[in-house]
């Protein structure tokens, strides 16, 4: 697990967020957590190698195939942290309430481990709000000056079934 750089953010005697355990998962959920922070986002989780990879999605997703919304990608969060709602203490990391936004399943459209490489994640999701195909595809250019943190979240027109677009 690679959960050092979120346990580093953190004093866990004062925030209610999950330390995380040593406990492994091979599901593929997804969540959505919107974050009342200094300025409201959605966290946007997806269930790979016993973490949660994340990005912070300033507008939240969009169903809209037309529009392709900003997906700040941060350090990975526990699995448990997909269950959690709650406010995080002013002066704490994240200060503000967090909420479930949307969860349920996804699956990737081919191998994620090489989408994420590659800086393109086509997968699907099976949720309570967001349904169908997706994609992550990391911005890149001179004009990029995240180290690659920036990716656009696009909700992707769907094949019929058994076909790839």
């Amino acid at each position: 697990m690679t959960l050092g750089a979120y346990r580093r953010k953190r004093d866990f005697s004062r925030t209610p967020e999950p330390r995380g355990g040593a406990k492994s998962s091979q599901g593929r959920r997804f969540v959505v957590q919107e974050h009342a922070a200094s300025r409201l986002h959605y966290d946007f989780r997806l269930e790979l190698d016993g973490v949660l990879k994340s990005w912070a999605v300033p507008k939240g997703p969009s169903p809209d195939p037309g529009e392709r919304r900003l997906a700040v990608q941060v350090e990975d969060y526990p699995i448990e942290y997909g269950a959690f709602e709650g406010t995080i203490p002013k002066g704490q990391y994240g200060a503000g309430t967090v909420g479930i936004w949307d969860l349920g399943a996804w699956a990737p459209v081919g191998d994620p481990h090489e989408g994420l490489k590659r800086g393109h994640l086509v997968f699907e999701l099976l949720g309570g709000k967001l349904t169908g195909r997706w994609a992550l595809v990391r911005i890149r250019g001179r004009a990029d000056k995240s180290g690659g943190k920036n990716w656009l979240l696009i909700r992707e027109g769907d094949a019929p079934l058994g076909q790839d677009p």
